[in-house]
């Protein structure tokens, strides 16, 4: 099943017979939530969803965007207008990050068709797709969230993997070297996990995905086949989920640690390593 969808492909969907339900999750790390820009304009049929309280639980020591209370989850994705037998289109305001989280929660908790617009709504824009501010008005859903379908680690099992395994640090190298930390207590990597920017995963547009081809090029160098056990992780399990969505465009399973290093990093007695080499 194809996990992007193009601006073209969607418009045509939108005008068939089962058009696909819409999700709007703009969002940015440390901004305001995205629910003003969405009420300014916005796709057709699309329903605001907010990250921070919709598709993750309240920050503490699990980390800083956990697992959602699933209640609260199912109600917002039936509210949306979610349902089972109808495929999900998913998207943000270009970066992926915030789609990714809700492209890998509707297929974690079982939701079968799901897929991302590829560059978010600035590709919907720049393919003449029109906005609105007119507020949808969803029949709701039946989508009952069921944990497990895709796989997930806890802190113990990304350690485990990253001896065996390929696990893959989804920061900015700069973050994984431990030479920068922003956020959490303190900076450096999961010993034995490699670095690989989400960054690298996209165009120089910064928002459209590299082709399936060169998605799996680069995870190949990486370590990171179809045969190989994959995890991955980032600074609090977001942009690692658009990590998990790269290497599902490029054929590649893999196991997304949610909470990531600010759980981690957030216990003094696990290990860091630090500079460019796995450790």
């Amino acid at each position: 099943m194809n996990v992007i969808i193009t601006a073209t492909e969607l418009a045509s969907e939108l005008a068939g017979p089962v058009a696909p339900v819409l999700l709007d999750v703009r969002w940015q790390l440390g901004g305001p939530p995205g629910r003003q820009e969405y009420e300014a304009g916005h796709l057709p049929g699309a329903v605001y969803t907010d990250l921070d309280g919709e598709l993750a639980g309240a920050a503490g020591p699990a980390g800083r965007h956990p697992l959602p209370d699933l209640t609260v989850f199912g109600a917002a994705m039936r509210a949306a207008g979610v349902r089972a037998d109808r495929p999900v289109v998913v998207h943000d305001g270009g970066q992926g990050w915030a789609a990714a989280r809700a492209w890998w929660l509707l297929r974690w908790t079982g939701h079968p068709d799901v897929r991302v617009l590829d560059g978010g709504l600035a590709a919907w824009r720049a393919a003449g797709g029109t906005l609105t501010d007119t507020p949808p008005a969803p029949e709701p859903g039946d989508f009952t969230p069921v944990p497990g379908n895709l796989p997930l680690l806890t802190a113990d099992d990304a350690a485990a993997l990253a001896r065996r395994g390929v696990l893959l640090d989804a920061r900015a190298a700069e973050r994984y070297r431990g030479e920068v930390e922003p956020i959490d207590r303190v900076g450096g990597h999961i010993p034995g996990a490699v670095s690989a920017p989400t960054g690298e995963n996209v165009t120089e547009d910064g928002t459209t995905f590299r082709t399936a081809a060169e998605l799996a090029r680069r995870f190949t160098s990486l370590g990171a086949t179809a045969d190989a056990e994959v995890g991955v992780y980032c600074g609090s399990g977001v942009s690692a989920a658009h990590e998990v969505l790269a290497l599902a465009a490029a054929g590649v399973p893999a196991a997304l640690y949610v909470g990531s290093w600010s759980e981690w990093s957030a216990d003094p007695s696990r290990p860091v390593a630090t500079g460019p080499e796995p450790g």
